[in-house]
């Protein structure tokens, strides 16, 4: 069974990561790869944390975040085609790295795409592109990871020809129909008969709306090509940090320290318990050294 080993590694220069958030982040992620979304879309996968670019093994899809992102395109290839990610920094970016650990997971170069009737009641099918944390991507439907913010994601169940009842489509459940969004998401999806791409979003109004992309062009993926359009990653940095479920994540976090810490008080004063020894140790190290002298006189 192949498995993508995936990193998490810190490349800003004005904002300060430290080597313990990139770790916590990492197992985060790796809870969620492992708990959550394998179950769910038969992807196994590791993920990592490395201090620099350098120590990144070869192989490994790189999960790299940065200050701003260039073009607001979280997702690239490099010139081998291999995937990668930009995360664009902010207090939540726990948010943003789940998300494109996720979207990279379900589909890692970026042109996955699935036939469904299209959304949009003027066109018959349509080919989506599968962007698993996208129709629920407002930071209002994810959910928490060892106190850390994540993002919510899609079942494979998203793209099924009719509502089924008890069906589950999205992880958290608030999906109740196949190719419908959430406030705050989006879905992209090319009209097969005019090879025309649209949005189907929810950015603002009580109602989401449709949004004319035109034909795609460019050398890179459709969604390296559809991010930039959309600029996912810098829209969660913007609105990560000032939404409840951030607040919320940030007094668990202090909790789920207050418990660690807790915890590895405990650990330390067994280091040390085992370290100083106990009588009963101490009594059988002395009788072996007995037992060894006498030994060594009997020759």
């Amino acid at each position: 069974m192949l498995i993508h080993q995936l990193a998490l590694v810190s490349e800003t220069k004005s904002n300060t990561i430290t080597p313990s958030q990139i770790t916590r982040v990492a197992a985060a992620l790796q809870k969620q790869a492992t708990r959550d979304f394998a179950p769910l879309w038969q992807v196994n996968a590791t993920v990592d944390a490395f201090d620099r670019l350098e120590d990144v093994p070869v192989g490994y899809w790189p999960l790299i975040v940065v200050d701003d992102v260039p073009g607001a395109a979280g997702y690239h290839t490099d010139e081998n085609k291999q995937p990668y990610s930009l995360i664009e920094y902010s207090d939540s970016w726990s948010l943003t790295a789940s998300h494109e650990m996720l979207e990279m997971l379900a589909d890692p170069f970026g042109n996955r795409l699935v036939s469904g009737k299209s959304p949009h009641p003027d066109q018959g099918q349509a080919r989506f592109l599968v962007e698993v944390a996208d129709p629920s991507e407002d930071e209002a439907f994810g959910y928490t990871i060892n106190g850390l913010l994540v993002s919510d994601f899609f079942t494979p169940r998203f793209y099924d020809p009719v509502t089924i009842p008890g069906t589950r489509y999205s992880f958290g459940g608030r999906i109740e129909a196949p190719r419908t969004i959430l406030r705050g998401g989006y879905i992209s999806f090319e009209d097969a008969a005019t090879g025309i791409w649209w949005q189907r979003t929810w950015f603002e109004g009580d109602e989401p709306k449709f949004r004319k992309l035109g034909k795609l062009s460019g050398s890179g993926s459709i969604r390296e090509a559809i991010d930039a359009q959309t600029k996912t990653v810098s829209r969660l940095a913007a609105s990560g940090p000032s939404s409840k479920q951030y607040m919320a994540a940030r007094t668990l976090t202090a909790r789920v320290k207050e418990s660690t810490s807790a915890r590895a008080g405990v650990w330390r004063a067994e280091i040390e318990r085992l370290k100083a020894g106990n009588p009963a140790a101490k009594a059988f190290k002395t009788k072996d050294k007995d037992k060894a002298k006498s030994r060594a006189k009997g020759k």
